[in-house]
């Protein structure tokens, strides 16, 4: 970290011309204030550049000073963009907000600071925006200093321009780099790092004069009850002493802060024994930025629930977060079993050049410490990626101490991991952590061209969305998990129980249906008794097994009772003669004899991998103050592999170990005692019911799921003073609320894959009306036991939450509220009629229909009600008519003593 000693005085700013023009801090440009009256010779003659904007950002005029500064021919810069073309780096609140606010009339004249990371060289410059004449806003930038590349960017440099080619390194020297304390931030924010137990400020960040008032910088030795609102310190110091802001875990909130009065958002974080403050400039208007909205991100993660495959899942949350963003390129990144990398989905604008779906990336790409890392902290956003870092300054009486960064919003990242960025032509990045079962799963990654600022409110929506798609690829694969085990779980329990009724287990095991060969998917079995081979399906002549069982006997240790592989001839030569049939193997012992071996072969599956570049150069060996760079080349390198077969999963082995167990348990030792043998079936059975358990946890995780974004759409609420804002919070939060009921019925229920309609609309309309109040009221007539798919009770249930609470907000009066009559019957499809309920059970999607019936006592609807332009967003009905069409239903609408809805499905 640096000494605040050795800190440069901020300097007074000179020019050729007199006069001032001044900001909201009273630092002074040495320019003429009527900048529209100066002819074209006079601009060109002030050293400051000079340059007029319209209020889109389309530059107007400029001078040549600003042509030197921005690397541009003057004429070349009228008629582009300043903030798109030009500096895009300049969008961010600190420079294009601040442009809007003077083009608005919100404010006047300002000056502040800016540091361009990339003009001819990095800049730090005094910036004034000075209205001008016809909407015109004038730009003056004077600049302050140049500023040199760091070391580490210049040994990269330097490094990589000596380097032609990569070559094989040891990959342990990428995760030597300490990337949790690079000692810098991004310049967009500014941090402050304070003692959690006096709250004494002992590092900050060198902008945060920025920030603070100038008696407060610099704030070393300061508490930060003098920089901070006192509420906000209240609320740290809670925080702290419920445990509440560790591992992670956050505050945030918007405050104002002297002395320009702006507003800015808050995060704040404890990490061993640092409190960590940064603060970010809030946009004047969200929409300047286009900052997601709560309905953008609750449409989204309809689609995403909807979707039924892996596949469609990753290209749906590609599209919808690349909406969301406005990333030109987002991809879906996962990671295998070895750690390397492939884009499954992306979604990319049209022009985008360097596609990367279907390529693989090696381990190396994405160190062993940059994943711990991502495992932490979950998101990263990089606005520019060629940003002059801000560094921290600690003062000396503090200690020179790294800070750690580890769960910081804004922490730089390594010069490796720029270079590498580089390397690839993205600027402005973003990489959110996929975590499924709190495993690392994989990353969605967001690439950009050119610096890309993202709003804090669509930082958050982008991870809410990355977290709703990791829960719907922990339902996908649980579900398919499932499903393939159940499979295994009745061959092997079939096999057991013929094994209980003979003595000959090969004759058993080999003939009849199931068999041996029937289990892990394997195209070839055998078993090895003493020195006879028994073979089924294509596997290896007997000669060859037996080779192959006297290596295992010999390599294996003791201990070991099986071996897996799916690359045989790489452990065992010979196994090259015949890796067509049998280039994967899963090989178990019976008894710890060895006397007997089962075994499944797998064939060889020839494939290509295409790479993003050769996987056998992944890094660069450095030297000096780089201690490893990244590779240069991510042109397409295609591989073609041979003598690999499809994995064997290590689940597949343990139901593997248990075949043999049972085996060795029932027919060698010459049948066991009854009841051994009864305890090990009842096992067997209770490995057959475990499908049940499966499903049941994936709903009842779901459940908590829906019910984790529910309660934190309720603490959103109660922080929103909007009462139209407020609604909508407390609609979005029914409509969560509804269908996490549908999964609490599904985990309740004994079907899996049906849901007890009345006994769900029942709970959802109890929920529905304690969230309105005692001055309401829903009662509801349902058949019992009327079962419904899964996806009909989800939509029925979300109409129900919209008709009930449309009831609730327009069938009430001044002088009581809204009573509710709910009905749920079942009817008979073919009659197209009203039958009697269905007994428990009975009530099939497939044998009967289901009429939905919500009735208010209110005034009833207008005639014109479905042409007249609907009250607020409209989204309520939007959504009822998307349910209606996805189960195939229609809904009626009429009065009747007030407004009643019926639904036919």
């Amino acid at each position: 970290m640096v000494d605040p000693s050795q800190m440069h005085a901020k300097g007074a700013i000179t020019g050729a011309a007199k006069g001032t023009a001044t900001g909201s801090d009273s630092v002074p440009i040495d320019l003429p204030v009527d900048l529209d009256a100066l002819t074209t010779a006079q601009r060109d003659a002030i050293e400051a550049g000079l340059l007029a904007l319209d209020p889109a950002g389309l530059v107007l005029a400029c001078n040549r000073a600003a042509g030197s500064l921005c690397g541009f021919a003057p004429e070349s810069m009228v008629g582009r963009n300043f903030f798109r073309d030009l500096m895009p780096s300049a969008r961010v609140p600190g420079f294009y907000g601040r442009f809007l606010g003077t083009q608005r009339g919100s404010v006047g004249a300002q000056t502040f600071e800016f540091v361009f990371g990339r003009l001819p060289a990095p800049l730090r410059a005094r910036i004034g925006l000075m209205p001008g004449t016809d909407g015109r806003t004038w730009l003056a930038i004077s600049p302050l200093e140049q500023i040199a590349s760091g070391p580490s960017r210049e040994a990269v440099l330097a490094a990589i321009a000596r380097r032609s080619r990569a070559e094989p390194v040891d990959p342990g020297l990428c995760e030597r780099e300490p990337i949790h304390i690079p000692g810098s931030i991004q310049p967009n924010a500014v941090m402050l790092a304070a003692d959690a137990g006096s709250f004494e400020i002992l590092a900050f960040s060198a902008n945060a004069a920025d920030v603070l008032p100038p008696a407060l910088f610099p704030p070393t030795g300061q508490h930060l009850d003098a920089v901070l609102p006192t509420g906000i310190v209240s609320a740290l110091r809670d925080g702290i002493a419920a445990h509440s802001l560790t591992d992670g875990r956050v505050l945030r909130c918007a405050i104002t802060l002297p002395p320009r009065g702006e507003t800015f958002h808050l995060v704040a974080h404890v990490h061993l024994g640092r409190v960590i403050v940064e603060l970010e400039l809030a946009p004047e208007r969200a929409e300047d930025f286009c900052a997601a909205s709560p309905l953008d991100t609750e449409l989204a993660m309809t689609r995403l629930r909807a979707a039924e495959s892996l596949t469609e899942a990753a290209q749906i949350a590609a599209l919808e977060i690349r909406a969301v963003t406005g990333f030109e390129s987002v991809l879906v990144y996962r990671f295998d079993t070895d750690w390397n990398g492939e884009a499954i989905a992306e979604d990319m604008v049209p022009d985008w050049q360097r596609p990367l779906i279907g390529l693989r990336f090696p381990a190396s790409d994405i160190p062993a410490q940059a994943r711990a890392l991502y495992t932490k902290a979950k998101s990263r956003f990089v606005i520019d990626r060629d940003c002059v870092p801000v560094p921290l300054v600690a003062d000396r009486a503090a200690g020179n101490a790294p800070i750690d960064l580890t769960f910081a919003q804004n922490r730089t990242l390594s010069p490796i991991h720029l270079e590498y960025q580089r390397n690839l032509g993205v600027d402005g990045s973003m990489s959110i952590s996929i975590m499924v079962e709190n495993r690392l799963w994989g990353l969605m990654i967001g690439h950009h061209r050119r610096p890309h600022y993202v709003a804090p409110e669509t930082r958050a929506a982008a991870t809410v969305l990355t977290d709703a798609f990791a829960m719907r690829v922990q339902e996908i694969e649980g579900k398919a998990l499932w499903s393939e085990r159940q499979h295994h779980l009745d061959i092997q329990g079939q096999l057991v129980r013929r094994l209980t009724s003979t003595e000959d287990f090969t004759d058993t095991l080999m003939q009849g249906s199931p068999a041996l060969i029937d289990l892990f998917a394997a195209t070839g079995a055998a078993i090895v008794s003493d020195d006879t081979v028994w073979r089924a399906g294509a596997a290896p002549d007997e000669a060859q097994i037996g080779a192959l069982t006297e290596w295992l006997r010999a390599e294996l240790p003791a201990e070991a009772r099986s071996f897996v592989t799916d690359t045989l001839a790489l452990h065992h030569a010979p196994a090259a003669f015949y890796t067509e049939i049998a280039s994967g193997l899963l090989a178990v012992f019976v008894g710890a004899q060895r006397r007997h071996l089962l075994l499944w072969f797998k064939p060889e599956v020839p494939s290509t991998v295409t790479w993003g570049g050769d996987p056998r150069k992944p890094v660069l060996p450095g030297s000096g103050p780089v201690a490893v760079l990244p590779r240069r080349s991510f042109e397409r390198w295609v591989e073609e592999r041979r003598g690999h077969s499809i994995p064997f999963a290590p689940w597949k082995v343990d139901l593997a170990q248990q075949l043999a167990e049972a085996v060795d348990g029932v027919v060698l030792r010459q049948r066991r005692k009854i009841s051994e043998l009864t305890g090990l079936l009842a096992e067997k059975e209770r490995l057959l019911e475990q499908k049940d358990l499966l499903t049941r946890e994936i709903d009842h995780r779901v459940k908590n799921s829906l019910q984790i974004v529910t309660a934190f759409l309720h603490m959103q609420r109660r922080q929103i003073a909007d009462p139209a804002a407020r609604q909508a919070f407390s609609e979005t939060s029914a409509r969560v609320m509804s269908v996490a009921r549908v999964h609490d019925s599904l985990y309740q229920g004994d079907s899996l894959e049906e849901v007890d309609l009345g006994q769900t609309i029942q709970a959802l309309c109890d929920d529905l009306a304690g969230m309105a109040g005692d001055e309401h009221s829903v009662e509801l007539t349902a058949d019992a036991g009327l079962m419904v798919p899964y996806r009909h009770a989800v939509a029925l249930s979300l109409i129900t939450t919209e008709l009930v609470t449309n009831a609730f907000k327009y069938a009430s009066r001044p002088d009581k509220g809204a009573h509710i009559t709910v009905t749920v019957k079942g009817e008979r499809r073919s009659e197209g009629t009203e039958g009697p309920a269905p007994a428990s059970g009975e009530a099939r999607s497939g044998e009967g229909a289901v009429r939905l019936t919500v009735c208010d006592d209110g005034d009833g609807m207008p005639p014109d009600w479905e042409s007249r332009k609907a009250q607020g967003t409209g989204l309520g009905m939007k959504l009822v008519r998307a349910m209606l069409e996805q189960i195939g239903a229609r809904l009626e609408a009429e009065n009747a003593g007030g407004a009643c809805f019926t639904v036919h499905v």
